[in-house]
């Protein structure tokens, strides 16, 4: 494509063309050309030819080596061709084409913008077209920028505008529409449209190529410098050699089981392949890093040694006794079978009892690894069974970490507080353990990071928790459930005088070989200042003695003596009274037993009988369950109100207030059931209950007793208020086997079957006699009323 007053050299080599440009070197030295509709045909006829063309002057022609003829035209003007023609080129028998042509100039008028206003917009639109080409030509690598400077130094509008459109590079119908616009208005038009499209183009372009450039740029940098530090590391003779080879030695030097060895030469292969800076480079050599870090066959050498087991489980903790004869029926059959298919146990007591400690001792006694997991508050299953590879940041879950702490396949790994694990749109943590500790399923865990099977039964899982009702049944069915009721009075004496004092003695620096404690020192801490199931208060008790006693000045060779005086100015006022609980009878007061997370707990229950119009009111921060029993023990005494003598209708002109003390405490459960009913008897009948008896036991609208649990935990309870008589349902007798010898022959226990026989063992005096006959008159009165 040639634009008028532009020179271009041109290569000709088609036959016809050679025949036109001898036939112009004999005559006029005028060619016209015309640009070609399709690029693809060799032998144009006149229809494959655009009919716009320009008029040039041929000015050189010569021949080259490669047989084509090299020639330089100046385009002169813009011609229409109004007809074809056929001829022959003097001296040659090759037909060449011939045209009939007419000036084609822009038009004038006011299409082709004459005036003064038209005038000046053409010139504008000159104007901006050559700033819009400036610009282009700065982007455009093609084009010498000295091309701008030649437009500029033109006067001629139109010579401007042919010469911006000569050096555009656009496809050859955009090029034909340019030469072929009828006015000088619309050339700078099309002109500024074109160059403002292309500039948009190449800017993208340019966008994109820096973008590409900068993170070529980036992993040019990335992968010198890494060359540069293993050129460092081997100077400094740190060089381990390739680090895929040394990945490929771990795996085969690891033992893996087959489908795990051959997953990781797949993911070594495929790491191999990625760039160092990529993404999945790093998932892969981190997945790598995991099964090279986690033992698959590494494991530590049971110690089967019943006497060496015993020693060490008394040197840790005292009493317990049930606990270590379970602990040493699982050794005894582990050193007879040789290997156990993991038990899970489950410790279940109050806080302070000892159970994460036992399980410290249980991997002790074995020989074994120890590593714990705290569960408290974990609500995501994730958590337990690990992220999926293509989040960002994932890892293992918890059991193949501590299966990495541990470096061994046969740890003891202790998941503590399993009865606090929660659950929320992230999933349940607890049906997720089902795998981990189901010894049906455990040999094949596989965690959603690894997303390989690994082994798990050789590993002895411990679970610690405060209550049973928060393990969910599926779990629970797969543990072995070993209780942990609390300790009495002589066992706390001894923990704190072999473990507690030596302890707290040593951690502030007091000598204990200069300090001497009374008698009775350490009992007054346990009656007075103390009163919990396990032992953490009494520790916290001991370590403020402590500091105190670290303040004197221990100068000299002589001893110091604490004594039981001394505990005021050390601790205070004692917080519990040292006195047996041997209440006087009361009216409307009983003693009732119920069980919390912190163990046993004395529930004192006291109700009133007012005036009024039968209203119920509970106070204490009751549960749902115990304001139930609060009406059941209601309808109880309603539905024997003539065995009780009382009056049928005695509800309706009285009310009756419930209240249990330490209402900042909640308090639930149904084992209150039977001294509630107990209470409300004594409150309206005005026999009042035995101070020194205390009492548990579901109650039924019919006057039975039920069985309760966790009689071991109320028990002590018991035992530690100095309660002399205890009532227990029937059904529970066989739990007093349970219980420790001095719980069991320190408290004269009695079980029930009814109401009936509550009543007679509580009450201090005996029921009224009831006029059997009265009663009759009087409902079948109130019925006709």
């Amino acid at each position: 494509m040639l634009f008028p007053h532009v020179a271009m050299p041109l290569l000709i080599g088609r036959d016809a063309s050679l025949a036109a440009v001898a036939a112009a070197l004999d005559g006029s030295r005028d060619l016209l050309l015309v640009t070609q509709r399709h690029a693809d045909v060799n032998s144009p006829t006149p229809a494959d030819l655009y009919r716009i063309g320009v008029r040039a002057r041929l000015q050189q022609a010569s021949r080259i080596s490669t047989g084509t003829t090299k020639i330089l035209v100046d385009a002169v003007e813009r011609v229409k061709v109004t007809r074809f023609t056929g001829g022959k080129a003097p001296g040659r028998s090759s037909a060449l084409i011939e045209a009939r042509v007419e000036p084609f100039p822009f038009k004038r008028g006011r299409s082709g913008g004459a005036g003064p206003h038209g005038h000046e917009a053409t010139h504008a639109r000159i104007r901006h077209a050559l700033t819009l080409f400036e610009e282009y030509t700065g982007m455009q690598r093609r084009l010498p920028p000295e091309v701008v400077g030649l437009l500029q130094g033109l006067d001629d509008e139109e010579r401007i505008a042919f010469g911006i459109a000569a050096h555009l590079q656009v496809p050859i119908e955009q090029r034909q529409a340019l030469l072929a616009a009828p006015s000088l208005s619309d050339l700078a038009s099309q002109l500024v449209n074109l160059l403002g499209a292309e500039l948009e183009l190449l800017k993208l372009e340019r966008k994109i190529d820096e973008q590409v450039r900068g993170s070529l740029f980036q992993n040019q940098r990335d992968f010198f410098l890494q060359e540069q530090l293993r050129a460092i590391h081997k100077e400094l003779g740190q060089d381990d050699g390739d680090e895929f080879e040394e990945l490929s030695r771990q795996i085969a030097a690891r033992g893996l089981p087959e489908p795990v060895a051959a997953r990781a030469q797949r993911e070594l292969r495929r790491l191999r392949r990625s760039a160092p800076t990529s993404p999945d480079a790093a998932v892969s050599r981190g997945w790598l890093d995991w099964v090279l870090a986690l033992p698959w066959t590494a494991r530590t050498d049971d110690t089967i040694d019943l006497a060496q087991a015993r020693a060490s489980l008394e040197a840790d903790h005292y009493g317990l006794e049930e606990v270590k004869e379970r602990i040493l029926d699982h050794i005894a059959v582990l050193g007879r079978v040789g290997k156990l298919p993991g038990p899970i146990l489950c410790l279940v007591g109050p806080p302070g009892v000892g159970k994460t400690s036992l399980g410290r001792s249980i991997a002790h006694a074995l020989g074994r690894k120890f590593v714990r997991m705290a569960l408290g508050g974990v609500r995501d299953e994730a958590e337990i069974r690990g992220h999926r590879r293509t989040y960002i940041g994932a890892l293992p879950g918890r059991i193949l970490q501590a299966m990495r702490r541990a470096e061994s396949i046969n740890p003891v790994i202790l998941l503590d507080e399993v009865d606090k694990l929660g659950s929320d749109w992230r999933g349940d943590p607890s049906a997720a353990l089902l795998e981990v500790l189901d010894p049906e399923q455990n040999h094949a865990f596989n965690d959603h990071f690894l997303e390989v099977d690994y082994d798990l039964s050789q590993v002895l899982f411990v679970t610690t928790a405060n209550s049973l009702g928060g393990i969910p049944e599926a779990l629970r069915d797969r543990m072995e459930i070993i209780r942990l009721p609390g300790y009495l009075e002589q066992e706390k004496l001894a923990i704190a005088r072999r473990f507690l004092v030596p302890k707290q003695l040593e951690l502030n620096g007091v000598p204990g070989d200069r300090l001497q404690w009374g008698d009775d020192v350490l009992p007054a801490i346990i009656r007075g200042y103390t009163r919990e199931a396990g032992v953490r208060d009494l520790e916290r008790r001991l370590a403020r003695v402590s500091r105190k006693l670290a303040r004197r000045e221990w100068t000299g060779d002589g001893t110091v003596t604490v004594a039981r005086e001394d505990l005021v100015a050390l601790l205070g006022p004692a917080s519990h009274e040292d006195a047996n609980l041997d209440l006087g009878d009361q009216v409307g007061v009983a003693s009732g037993l119920a069980y919390t997370n912190s163990g046993g707990e004395l529930l004192e229950i006291e109700i009133s009988v007012l005036p009024g119009r039968g209203r119920l009111q509970l106070t204490g921060t009751l549960g749902d369950v115990i304001k139930d029993y609060c009406a059941a023990a209601l309808s109880y005494v309603r539905a024997g109100a003539s065995a009780l003598g009382l009056s049928p209708d005695f509800h309706r002109t009285r009310d009756i207030h419930v209240h249990l003390p330490a209402g900042a405490t909640p308090k639930e459960g149904p084992s209150a059931g039977i001294a509630l009913a107990t209470a409300l008897v004594s409150a309206l009948t005005g026999i009042p209950v035995r101070g020194d008896v205390a009492m548990t036991g579901e109650v039924t609208l019919r006057g039975r007793v039920l069985p309760i649990g966790g009689l071991r935990e109320k028990g002590v309870a018991a035992h530690r208020h100095r309660i002399a008589h205890v009532i227990i349902p029937y059904a529970n007798a066989k739990d007093l086997s349970e219980l420790p010898d001095d719980v069991r022959n320190g408290v004269t226990w009695h079980t029930v079957k009814t109401m009936d026989d509550v009543l007679a063992l509580a009450l201090r005096g005996t029921l009224p006699a009831v006029d059997e006959a009265r009663v009759v008159m009087e409902m079948r009165a109130e019925r006709l009323a």
